[in-house]
C-alpha cells in the first residue's frame, strides 16, 4: 500500500520559514490527491492545503493562505509544503496524507513532523 514519510519539522523563531516535505512510496500514482494537514494539542485535526497530482490545482486553507505554498516533484514521488512568515499558532504536527480518486477519502497517512514556532 501507498506509504508516506514526513520530514523538516522543526523549531524556528516567529517570522521565518520552514519547508517540509512528503515522501511517497509503494503504489502511489498520479491519480492521488495530497494534503497537508495539521493538529495542534486538545484541536482537531485540519486541513491547510493540498495538490491534484493530475491537475496541478492546489488549495489552501484562509489561515495559510498567502504564506504558505504547495508543490511537487513528480519524479521524486514528493510533495513539499514550504511556510513562511510562520507565527506562534502554526506550531503544530503536520501530517501529509494521500486521497484516491477512487475512494475521495484520505486513507494514507504519514507520521507526522513537529513544527514548533517561538514567539
Amino acid at each position: 500500500q501507498v506509504q508516506l514519510a514526513e520530514s523538516g519539522g522543526g523549531l524556528v523563531q516567529a517570522g521565518g520559514s520552514l519547508r517540509l516535505s512528503c515522501t511517497a512510496s509503494g503504489p502511489f500514482n498520479s491519480r492521488y490527491t495530497i494534503g497537508w494537514f495539521r493538529q495542534a494539542p486538545g484541536k482537531d485535526r485540519d486541513i491547510v492545503a493540498s495538490l491534484n497530482w493530475v491537475s496541478g490545482s492546489t488549495t489552501y486553507s484562509d489561515s495559510v493562505k498567502g504564506r504558505f505554498t504547495i508543490s511537487t516533484d513528480s519524479a521524486e514521488k514528493q510533495v513539499y509544503l514550504q511556510m513562511n512568515s510562520l507565527k506562534p499558532e502554526d506550531t503544530a504536527v503536520y501530517y501529509c496524507a494521500a486521497k484516491s480518486a477512487l475512494t475521495r477519502t484520505y486513507d494514507f497517512w504519514g507520521q507526522g513532523t513537529q513544527v514548533t514556532v517561538a514567539s
